[in-house]
């Protein structure tokens, strides 16, 4: 691995959420960790999926959301859907997390990152060594590494 590879220099530590975790508590950790998204980990500390921003959402508003090309003719104010979702509070992390462990191994390359970035709607990529996690690599933080190096180059 280069030392100069963009996603070396931009592998940041991150805590980490159990699948046990109930959705109030991860969604206020992902908040206070100031990334989009954390990892998840089952009993064993083994990558599970991901949980964040998307996936929270995903909890509270029914399916079909994610799917209107409008939602004009909803309701304009959020708390009557908070209301009919109160339910999450007592569902784990397990039940909405991202799990299709898109993750990269310690040996992975800068066009492996932007591939999983380009073709996977996903805020972080875990970093996983023996399948436990060592570091993410946001999707804003590569970004900035490779607007900095195609500005540098030539």
């Amino acid at each position: 691995m280069s030392p100069n590879a963009l996603g070396q220099l931009t592998i940041r530590e991150a805590p980490l959420l159990r699948a046990d975790e109930l959705v109030p508590a991860a969604a206020r950790q992902v908040v206070e960790s100031g990334l989009p998204a954390l990892p998840v980990v089952d009993d064993d500390g083994r990558l599970f999926g991901i949980f964040g921003e998307r996936e929270f959402m995903q909890a509270l508003f029914p399916g079909y959301v994610g799917e209107l090309t409008s939602a004009r003719f909803v309701s304009k104010t959020i708390d009557a859907q908070l209301e009919r979702r109160l339910s999450c509070r007592d569902e784990s992390v397990r039940k909405h997390a991202n799990t299709e462990h898109i993750d990269v191994g310690s040996d992975f390359s800068d066009v492996e990152l932007a591939e999983t970035f380009l073709h996977h709607r996903v805020l972080i990529i875990p970093v996983v060594e023996n399948g436990q996690v060592r570091g993410v690599i946001t999707r804003a933080d590569f970004f900035r590494a490779l607007v900095e190096r195609f500005e540098s180059v030539g």
